[in-house]
């Protein structure tokens, strides 16, 4: 039997792990800054309200695929 080594894929594990958590983290921040703001900044983004309000309440773990590179 193959005997396993230490340094093994754990670190590449802990990386992606925290490389999540800290997407997560991101999306998180971006949704409740974009929830703050007033209606005029958000015309100047192209949203309406109700599209910002729908952005905000979704959950960290729903993010575009353009978000997670």
């Amino acid at each position: 039997m193959p005997v396993r080594s230490l340094s093994g894929p754990r670190p590449a594990r802990r990386f992606r792990l925290f490389a999540a958590l800290a997407a997560a983290l991101a999306a998180r921040r971006s949704r409740r800054d974009l929830a703050r703001l007033d209606p005029r900044l958000l015309r100047d983004i192209g949203l309406t309200e109700s599209e910002a309000r729908a952005e905000a309440i979704r959950p960290v773990w729903d993010a575009p695929d353009h978000w997670k590179r």
